[in-house]
C-alpha cells in the first residue's frame, strides 16, 4: 500500500468546546471523485490507502462523499475522544457494515445496539472479569505446546520446514477460542469452521464495498453459498448449545454465559441470543488475536534485534525452557512490548464507523445527523503528530504502560462503553502462545516480496506469509 510522506496535519484540538463558531461541514477538505459515485471507487480500490493519504494530504478531518452519503474521516486523538467517549450516545453503528455483519453474524456485542446491547453487555461482562479470564492461561499454554510438538516433528521430517503463518495462527486461536468458550476442540471442525468464518467475513467487506448488495433472501447463487455457509457455522455452534442445555456444566466461557443474570432483571440470555454472542467470540475471539500473532511474528522476522531481545527475555523468565505460566506475565515484559508495537502498526481492526443521530460538531465543524464518522486505528497509530519516527518498529515505545501519550493515539481495542469486552482475554493469550513457541523456535520470512496487508474487517495480508522454521 502507498504510503506518502505526511504532510502537516490539522492537529488542533476538538473546538467544540471552544467559543469560536463552529465551521460548516463543506470547509472540510474533500478529495476529488466520480460525479455520480463521489469516491466509492477510492474505497472499493484500497480504503486504508485512500485514508492514510487523504489525512497526509488534507489533515485529520476529511469529508467523502459515498454516492449519496456524506462521510467524515477524524484522525485526531481528541476528535476520536468525542465520538468514542464524550459524545458517544449520538455516535451508532447503523452502517452498511455493521448492517452486513449483523445479518451474518447475529446481533452480539459487536454489532447490537441501544438498550438491547446495554442489556447484554450487563450480562456477558461478568464472564469477562480479569479473575475468570485468568482460569484459561493453562489451556491456551496447552494448546501453542501441542502446536510446538507438531512443528518439531515436522522439522524432525523435513529440515527448513516452511510454515503458513496466517494458517498455524488461525488454527491455534480457533482451537483456544473452542476449548476456552465451548470446551471442544475445534480441530476437528477446524478446516470446515474456519473456510466457513473466512467465507463469510470476505461477504461482509464484500457488502461494505459495494454501494448495493443482493438481500440475503433472494435465492441468488451467490447468496445461497452465503447461507450454506451460516448454515454450517449455525449447525456447529447450536448443537454445542443444545448438548450444554441438556448436560454438565464446565468451566468453559458458554457455561458462565448461560448461567449469567441481568441483574436489573434476573434474566438470562436466549438460545438465540447465545448463538449470536457465541458467534461474535468466534469473530473477536480467534480472528483478530490470530491476526495480531501473524503480524507479530512477521515484525520479528524482519527485526533481529527485537526477537534477540525477546529470546533473552524468555531465556531469563522461562529458566531452563519450562512452559509460561499466567504468573511469569508481568515479567516477560518485551514480550508484551512487541506484542502492542505490532498491533501499533498492524491494528487487528484498522478500520471502522458510526453514524451520527444529530447534528453535532467535532473538532470545530458542523456535522450533520446521519453522517458516517470514520476512524482508523491504523492511521492514527502512523500519526507523525504523536509518534517519532512512525513508521520504524520500536517496541521500546511501550515499555511505559503509563506512559503520556493522548488517549486515543492507540486504540486497537478501542475505547469507551464500546471497548473490546475480550481485551484482557487477547492480551494474555498473544503473550502466552508468543512466549510458548518463541522460547523454542525461530520464524525466517521466506517470501520473495514484503508482507502487504489486505482488509477484510480484520487487517490480514493478500498472500499468506511462508515462515521457515528454526529450532532455537
Amino acid at each position: 500500500m502507498t504510503q506518502p510522506p505526511a504532510a502537516t496535519s490539522d492537529a488542533s484540538p476538538t473546538p467544540d468546546a471552544t467559543e469560536d463558531a463552529p465551521k460548516p461541514f463543506d470547509a472540510i477538505p474533500q478529495p476529488p471523485g466520480s460525479l455520480i459515485l463521489g469516491n466509492v471507487p477510492a474505497f472499493k480500490a484500497d480504503m486504508l490507502a485512500t485514508l492514510f493519504e487523504s489525512r497526509a494530504q488534507y489533515g485529520d478531518r476529511v469529508r467523502f462523499r459515498l454516492l449519496n452519503k456524506q462521510a467524515l474521516f477524524i484522525a485526531h486523538p481528541d476528535d476520536l475522544n468525542y465520538v468514542l467517549i464524550r459524545n458517544n450516545r449520538n455516535f451508532i453503528k447503523t452502517t452498511r457494515g455493521y448492517r452486513a455483519m449483523r445479518q451474518l453474524l447475529g446481533n452480539g456485542l459487536v454489532t447490537s445496539e441501544g438498550d438491547f446491547w446495554l442489556r447484554q453487555r450487563r450480562i456477558a461482562q461478568p464472564s469477562f472479569h480479569k479473575k475468570r479470564i485468568h482460569g484459561f492461561a493453562e489451556t491456551m499454554v496447552d494448546v501453542a505446546e501441542k502446536s510446538a510438538r507438531e512443528w518439531e516433528a515436522r522439522l524432525s521430517a523435513e529440515e527448513g520446514a516452511v510454515l503458513r503463518l496466517s494458517e498455524e495462527m488461525t488454527r491455534i486461536t480457533l482451537d483456544i477460542v473452542g476449548f476456552t468458550l465451548l470446551s471442544t476442540e475445534l480441530s476437528s471442525h477446524s478446516a470446515q469452521v474456519n473456510a466457513r468464518l473466512q467465507f463469510v467475513l470476505e461477504e461482509v467487506t464484500r457488502r461494505i464495498r459495494v454501494p448495493w448488495s443482493i438481500p440475503l433472501s433472494v435465492p441468488t447463487p451467490g447468496n445461497m453459498r452465503v447461507n450454506r455457509a451460516i448454515a454450517g457455522l449455525d449447525e456447529v455452534v447450536e448443537g454445542i448449545i443444545a448438548e450444554r442445555r441438556g448436560g454438565e456444566s464446565r468451566e468453559d466461557l458458554l457455561t458462565m454465559l448461560m448461567e449469567a443474570r441481568d441483574e436489573e432483571t434476573g434474566e438470562g440470555m436466549s438460545d438465540a441470543q447465545l448463538r449470536d454472542e457465541v458467534m461474535t467470540i468466534f469473530l473477536a475471539g480467534f480472528e483478530t488475536t490470530a491476526t495480531a500473532l501473524m503480524w507479530t511474528f512477521y515484525m520479528l522476522s524482519q527485526h533481529p534485534e527485537a526477537e534477540k531481545a525477546l529470546h533473552a527475555e524468555l531465556d531469563e523468565v522461562l529458566e531452563g525452557g519450562r512452559r509460561p505460566t499466567l504468573a511469569d506475565l508481568p515479567r516477560l515484559e518485551w514480550t508484551r512490548m512487541v506484542i502492542e508495537e505490532s498491533m501499533r502498526l498492524y491494528p487487528p481492526v484498522p478500520m471502522l464507523a458510526r453514524t451520527s443521530v444529530e447534528d453535532d460538531v467535532i473538532g470545530g465543524y458542523e456535522v450533520p445527523a446521519d453522517t458516517f464518522v470514520i476512524v482508523s486505528p491504523y492511521v492514527t497509530h502512523r500519526h507523525p503528530d504523536f509518534w517519532e519516527s512512525p513508521e520504524t518498529f520500536d517496541p521500546e515505545r511501550f515499555r511505559d504502560p503509563k506512559a503520556e501519550r493522548p488517549r486515543f493515539a492507540y486504540y486497537p481495542f478501542l475505547g469507551g462503553p464500546r471497548q473490546c469486552i475480550g481485551k484482557s482475554f487477547a492480551m494474555m493469550e498473544a503473550q502466552l502462545v508468543l512466549a510458548t513457541l518463541a522460547r523454542r523456535f525461530k520464524l525466517r520470512y521466506a517470501g520473495d516480496a514484503p508482507a502487504e496487508p489486505n482488509v477484510t474487517i480484520t487487517l490480514g495480508v493478500k498472500e499468506e506469509i511462508p515462515m521457515r522454521l528454526q529450532a532455537r
